[in-house]
């Protein structure tokens, strides 16, 4: 069973989100960051409201 747990990263821009993403999913954590920036535009900014409730959600490391 897998005992990794979702959460933000000390290697952090704004608020380690993508940084926790990237780690849980053992990705670079530039290519987290390009993509979600590119999935918020191309989705009219709703990438950026659910980075900031994932901010809010997400524990600390």
């Amino acid at each position: 069973m897998n005992n990794k747990r979702l959460t933000r990263s000390s290697d952090r821009m704004i608020g380690g989100v993508c940084g926790g993403i990237a780690e849980y999913l053992g990705w670079d954590p530039t290519a987290v960051r390009v993509a979600w920036v590119l999935l918020t535009f191309f989705t009219v900014f709703s990438g950026g409201v659910v980075y900031l409730i994932l901010w809010l959600v997400m524990p600390e490391d």
